[in-house]
């Protein structure tokens, strides 16, 4: 009859009657999936999507059961490519938190694993220990501070050393701030309390064979400088290598983001006793 005749140039299998346009979905006759329509003579094939499918504007149609790298486009990107996904948790530290004692000796002996276990820990409480006990003897090692503090009486004298902890402290607090924040702007994903408490143990550690001599020899002895100036520099390389286990650098940018830091204590330590 002629009611269920079809139109000249419709297609009964597709809706309508019409057949989509070059690069459509038609459906396959499986439930639940599509085939990409082709003109005769398109080299294309049935079930394989177009070119363009991730262009803007353009969506990828999938099946149930498709493989998960398919399904996700993202989920294998590059190596620096992350993903933030709601409701994830943060990754966890990279191994458990050090002893105080092995703390202390890990950044002497082995610097780049304890820098790389401890950059997800706070050490605020070995760090500002640790440096207030430095800044007490720091003063110390200044030829014409000492004379007057031993000149001074006991009343005048304690306030003295004690304000200069107190100032040596917080020196290193605003200079480790200072390291984390070019790391970061650098490229670093560190957290600033372990960048800023790891370099305040760095700072006071590599410092005190220098403060140590010059306690008894002072400041101004040759062999005291050139003390100062190795520890100086065993101070710029276990800073580098701290900043790049923390904030995932490399060596030189590691080294920039810490270069101000080692300015300063060039200038506040050592300089000074030349």
């Amino acid at each position: 009859m002629a009611g269920f005749e079809n139109r000249r140039g419709q297609d009964p299998h597709v809706p309508g009657g019409y057949p989509p346009e070059h690069g459509q979905y038609a459906p396959s006759g499986e439930p639940g999936q599509y085939a990409r329509y082709a003109p005769p003579g398109d080299p294309g094939q049935y079930g394989q999507p177009p070119a363009y499918d991730d262009a803007p504007g353009h969506t990828r149609a999938f099946t149930m059961g498709e493989p998960a790298q398919l399904a996700d486009p993202y989920a294998h990107g590059g190596d620096n490519v992350a993903t933030y996904r709601a409701g994830q948790a943060a990754a966890p530290p990279v191994g458990p938190r050090l002893h105080w004692k092995q703390l202390l000796s890990g950044i002497l002996l082995r610097p780049g694993r304890t820098f790389w276990q401890m950059r997800d820990h706070t050490v605020w409480r070995p760090a500002l220990t640790v440096t207030f006990v430095y800044g007490l003897l720091a003063v110390f090692g200044f030829d014409a501070a000492r004379k007057d503090i031993l000149d001074a009486t006991l009343s005048a004298s304690v306030p003295w050393v004690v304000t200069t902890a107190i100032a040596v402290t917080l020196c290193g607090l605003t200079l480790g701030a200072v390291t984390n924040t070019l790391a970061r702007q650098l490229g670093g994903d560190g957290a600033w309390a372990p960048t800023i408490g790891l370099s305040l143990l760095i700072t006071s550690l590599t410092d005190a064979p220098r403060l140590l001599f010059a306690l008894f020899l002072g400041g101004g002895n040759s062999f005291v400088q050139l003390l100062g100036w190795l520890t100086w520099l065993a101070c710029a390389a276990l800073m580098t290598s701290m900043v790049s286990k923390s904030h995932d650098l490399p060596w030189h940018k590691a080294l920039g983001a810490s270069s101000l830091q080692l300015v300063a204590l060039l200038m506040l330590f050592k300089l000074p006793l030349i």
